[in-house]
């Protein structure tokens, strides 16, 4: 396929298989009570709903991994996009715990599809010197998904049931199918060779793990992963519950949360690609941290709420950009899905395990048992990031020598 694409209309429909992906991940959180009083779940085991996703995600992750790095991004991108689309839309069939259980798993194999590859993509089509950039603005898809996916997600669940916000990303995924099929080509850079076994990609993500910059950039997505699930998925249940918070509140506090995401992710992205990447993630895990040990102590209204939570995803968005683009560089080309699979897999058996361990927590000890736990292992990410994992030197051309300083 000819090349004839803007750069711009790749990132926009990145960004919009970002935001659509996103947005039926974190809309569960905040309908957590209308679905547990929809399906009659208890709290304990709320937090499965979003476990599930994660291991099937992070399985599916590993798989598509190494096939994408052999039969090219794009492919892989159309299979994922095009089996979310059916997955979301299944959604509408839910009438009980198992059967939303078995839908958030099928949803979950699309999820591992795309879980790497949009990264991966960027990595292939874009100059390292432009993929804190064209990372900022994909990754930012999510945040726009806070400013009017998730409050609008939340609105619709309220006046129609738990199912609606579904249908509209199944809608917004089936848009980036045509995108993808039809404007975004196929980047040319090297393909993995020879036969795919299971055997012999299982000897590469083992030979991926023994290099230690592999090993430690994989420990810093599984904690970040880890500390974010045990924080954020009863954050909204807490608030209802100990504030009196309602829908229509919880909907503005992620639009204001999207907005301070939008307005950091691109321009954290792009001051990485000058200053270099570690010392953001690491200033931004710091301060991270500190506002989840801080939460129950200060917010005691909606009005705290509203502001601690822009400040929270003023962090997070400093954080994301930055670390995608600098695990573009790890491994070469032809590896470089089968890398960002990997980790994104570790990172989401850290959200599985997370968000097992959030319920108990939530029910057992209280929120605030769940800010300091989260807290420790953000500020964990940070640490191994700063300490082991390496920064190129000097930015370097996407198709020829990306990764020499790392190989």
């Amino acid at each position: 396929m000819p090349d004839r694409t803007s750069p711009y209309v790749i990132v926009f429909t990145l960004w919009l298989l970002v935001f659509s992906s996103a947005s039926q991940t974190m809309i569960i959180s905040p309908i957590l009570p209308e679905i547990a009083e929809a399906l009659a779940i208890s709290d304990a085991v709320l937090g499965t709903l979003v476990t599930v996703y994660s291991l099937m995600l992070g399985v599916f992750a590993i798989v598509s991994g190494p096939i994408s790095d052999r039969v090219g991004r794009r492919r892989i991108l159309l299979a994922g996009c095009g089996t979310m689309t059916v997955a979301l839309a299944l959604h509408g069939l839910v009438d009980s715990y198992w059967s939303f259980l078995a839908v958030r798993a099928f949803a979950g194999t699309a999820g591992g599809m795309l879980s790497g590859a949009a990264v991966s993509y960027i990595g292939d089509y874009f100059p390292y010197e432009r993929r804190g950039w064209a990372t900022g603005w994909v990754m930012s898809g999510a945040a726009f998904g806070q400013i009017v996916g998730i409050p609008l997600g939340i609105v619709l669940a309220e006046r129609w049931g738990f199912r609606a916000p579904f249908y509209v990303f199944a809608a917004t995924m089936a848009v980036t199918v045509l995108l993808l099929y039809f404007r975004v080509p196929q980047p040319d850079v090297q393909r993995a060779r020879g036969r795919l076994t299971i055997q012999g990609a299982a000897a590469d993500y083992v030979a991926m793990l023994r290099r230690p910059e592999v090993a430690w950039a994989s420990v810093a997505y599984f904690v970040m992963f880890f500390g974010v699930a045990v924080y954020v998925i009863y954050l909204p249940t807490w608030l209802e519950r100990d504030l009196g918070a309602t829908g229509d509140q919880i909907a503005l506090m992620f639009f204001l949360g999207g907005l301070a995401n939008v307005l950091t992710g691109p321009q954290a992205g792009k001051l990485s690609d000058r200053i270099g990447r570690k010392g953001i993630i690491f200033l931004a895990c710091i301060g991270l941290a500190a506002l989840m040990v801080a939460t129950v102590p200060l917010i005691t209204s909606v009005t705290r709420a509203y502001i601690l939570f822009f400040l929270t995803m003023v962090l997070v968005a400093m954080r994301v950009s930055p670390f995608s683009a600098l695990l573009t560089a790890l491994v070469r080309d032809e590896r470089r899905g089968s890398l960002m699979s990997l980790t994104v897999a570790l990172g989401q058996l850290g959200f599985a395990v997370g968000a097992a361990v959030a319920g108990p927590l939530f029910a057992q000890v209280g929120f605030g048992a769940n800010g300091v736990v989260g807290a420790v292992f953000v500020l964990a990410m940070g640490v191994v990031v700063w300490r082991f994992v390496p920064e190129p030197h000097e930015a370097q051309p996407a198709h020829a020598s990306a990764s020499r300083d790392a190989a």
